[in-house]
């Protein structure tokens, strides 16, 4: 019999970006009910909590590579070994920021990263006060030091927190020094080759979706 990571291993097709998303809320919900004592849950019981389809729920959990059993579903115990290996939580992933100013300490800073596996191992700024310093135990370096360090330490993952001019040039550098994904939090879109995995996280759209649904019910 397979275990669970060899058949996740034989998966060759893509899983949609939707239900990959949707993987954290499943294992979230999972570890709770752990918490509780639950040994099983259903695709049903899933659906409900998550407001989702319960057919979606079981697409989604054919992509880990668990089946449910009839009449009493899923075992939390083997789901979340499960989702926490699709996800990647148990493997560590070390990145680099660059960008050390508000939003760049306070996500090295955020303790939920190292849940997830990833860990934020350093950062760096053009600004010369910040040099040598650091935020929680992680050091700030010149930008000028990533290339070696990058190499040296063999990080594929970087983080950008910079204001928006200075995103498109920190993004070439880091592409050009052997990043192979970007997950970018400035307010533009970046131009990088096509093997490069890029994450756009907007705050500013986001918050100007928020205000706008704000103001069209205040006017409905």
């Amino acid at each position: 019999m397979e275990t669970v990571q060899e058949t996740i291993s034989k998966k060759l097709q893509p899983v949609p970006e939707p239900s990959v998303r949707r993987m954290p809320q499943y294992l979230h919900l999972v570890r709770s009910m752990r918490e509780k004592g639950e040994v099983y849950v259903s695709a049903p019981a899933i659906a409900r909590v998550l407001n989702l389809d319960p057919t979606q729920v079981v697409k989604d959990m054919a992509y880990t590579g668990v089946t449910g059993k009839t009449r009493v579903g899923f075992s939390t115990e083997e789901l979340q070994f499960a989702l926490e290996e699709f996800l990647g939580y148990n493997r560590k992933h070390e990145a680099f920021l660059v960008g050390a100013g508000f939003l760049g300490s306070a996500l090295i800073q955020y303790q939920g990263f190292r849940e997830a596996g990833m860990k934020i191992v350093a950062a760096f700024d053009t600004d010369k006060r910040k040099f040598g310093t650091d935020i929680q135990g992680v050091p700030v370096f010149s930008l000028e030091k990533f290339h070696d360090l990058a190499s040296r330490l063999h990080i594929s993952i970087g983080i950008i927190t910079t204001p928006a001019g200075a995103a498109q040039p920190v993004a070439d550098l880091m592409v050009a020094w052997g990043i192979k994904a970007i997950w970018n939090f400035a307010p533009v879109a970046l131009r990088v080759p096509e093997q490069i995995i890029v994450q756009d996280t907007h705050i500013y759209a986001n918050l100007a979706v928020i205000i706008n649904k704000l103001g069209q019910q205040k006017n409905g």
